[in-house]
């Protein structure tokens, strides 16, 4: 549809940035916090680990500054579970109060907190205790964790999010190719886990609850039939399986067929279910970077994807479903240098579709553009392939509001630069340059990029100036 006059940005519209405990805290064995998953995760060779990152545990108050500056009104940020509970059940006073700093501060300057309970960063200690996720055991620690959060910052936090990209721990999980009912399993008990921290919050607190999946359109690869139906059932498994539970209390009829027919539909009780449909999530937080394409791909294909050694094949083995679909290149999308999709129209799609199908209200929670910065000899960075394309994005949301579609927020990955989970602190998608490389820390200072100066014009004119 194209409009003659699109509406403006509704009045209090959320304008900020996000970024996750892990990949910008740093101070990882600081005051009292225990080891997570990722701590203990083997570190792409040539990237950074996360013992330092952005070092935005000691530095939290110049960045809420410089966001300050440019007239954020909200910051979405990830707290640490390994920080409230080292073990995982313990509580540390020295993390409970870090927190309270953090958001006190965004107070401060008017920005309104957004707050992940939970970024890929289980506890190990409950890993090895009793296998993290795949252990019922798992849902009632984090609710009890999700319960010390509210209990601490829900009369000062407006919005929280449950599990941030589910489904991209799911499809990524190089289990399930070869133990795929207990992957399943393991996505069952989270989608529990945040049913019932979405109870918990409304019953202890004022505050608004979602879930945050990576939700994108899926476009099939040509118009042949199977092709058509293959990416129905694609957006069945990466898409709706992670929303319909949160929203109607039940799986994809298809999907559960599927995975009955299969033998791998997870273990669950009536009370599982009960909690679902329970859960009344009050809105939709999501991550947009780029839609998928998919073709039919037979069930006979399962062995070469099981076999797959290379790390490319292997990656789009595991974005692909053997009697289902197989995940392809759109060669119709721009790409960034790290093959990346660039689809705004795509946003505005997928938009539509999240409005159509559950009639919540919407939130961007990341959305960005990740490639290598160049930090001139004059303390300059120019990324103006960061502001073109946010300002294409920006735009596609006012084209689905237009559209009718409620949109509360938009908060792009990242506020400031942070160490990306597979390419290190070279994949860069801030507004703040940290001057760092992957082993050399140099002196951290914080760079206004110029997007940085483009983003201050967007926030403050509430979506008036692209330009």
């Amino acid at each position: 549809m194209d409009y003659r006059t699109l509406k403006p940005f509704p009045e209090g519209f959320l304008w900020g940035g996000s970024s996750s405990a892990y990949q910008c805290e740093g101070a990882w064995d600081e005051d009292g916090k225990g080891l997570s998953v990722k701590d203990v995760d083997p570190i792409v060779p040539g990237t950074s680990d996360w013992k330092v990152t952005s070092d935005h545990y000691h530095r939290f108050k110049e960045d809420i500054a410089l966001m300050a500056e440019m007239h954020f009104n909200e910051f979405r940020f990830s707290i640490a579970w390994t920080r409230i509970m080292p073990d995982g059940v313990t509580e540390n006073p020295k993390g409970i109060e870090h927190y309270h700093e953090v958001i006190d501060e965004c107070h401060k300057y008017g920005i309104e907190p957004v707050v992940t309970l939970y970024h890929f960063d289980l506890p190990q200690a409950l890993q090895e205790k009793y296998g993290g996720w795949a252990d019922r055991q798992c849902i009632e620690d984090f609710v009890n964790y999700c319960r010390v959060c509210y209990r601490e910052y829900g009369k000062k936090v407006k919005y929280f999010l449950t599990i941030n990209e589910q489904n991209m721990m799911v499809l990524f999980n190089p289990e399930r190719l070869t133990n795929e009912k207990k992957v399943w399993q393991e996505n069952h008990h989270m989608l529990v886990a945040g049913a019932k921290a979405m109870i918990a919050c409304h019953e202890m607190c004022d505050a608004k609850i979602g879930p945050a999946p990576n939700i994108t359109a899926i476009y099939p690869a040509t118009s042949r039939p199977e092709d058509v139906l293959a990416a129905m059932d694609w957006d069945q498994i990466r898409n709706r399986l992670f929303l319909d539970p949160a929203v109607f209390g039940t799986y994809p009829q298809a999907l559960e067929n599927l995975m009955k027919d299969k033998g791998i539909f997870p273990e669950t009780t009536e009370e599982d279910f009960e909690a679902l449909r329970n859960g009344h999530p009050d809105f939709i937080a999501f991550n947009y970077y780029g839609a998928g394409c998919v073709k039919y791909m037979p069930e006979s294909e399962a062995d070469d994807l099981a076999n797959a050694k290379e790390i490319k094949d292997f990656m789009s083995g595991l974005m692909s479903y053997p009697g289902v679909s197989a995940s392809v290149r759109n060669e119709l999308q721009e790409h960034t240098s790290y093959g990346m999709g660039i689809d705004p129209v795509g946003l505005r799609a997928t938009l539509r579709q999240l409005w159509e199908r559950y009639g919540l209200p919407l939130i961007i929670t990341e959305n960005g553009c990740g490639v290598p910065d160049t930090l001139e000899a004059d303390g300059t960075v120019h990324d103006g392939y960061r502001i073109d394309y946010l300002r294409r994005h920006i735009k596609a949301c006012q084209e689905a509001i237009t559209d009718g579609v409620q949109l509360f927020g938009y908060s792009p990955w990242s506020a400031f630069d942070l160490v990306s989970t597979h390419q290190g602190i070279t994949k860069r998608y801030g507004f703040i340059y940290i001057n760092r490389d992957e082993f050399d820390l140099k002196d951290m200072k914080r760079i206004r990029k110029d997007s940085f100066y483009w983003y201050k014009k967007v926030c403050a004119s509430n979506g008036r100036e692209l330009d």
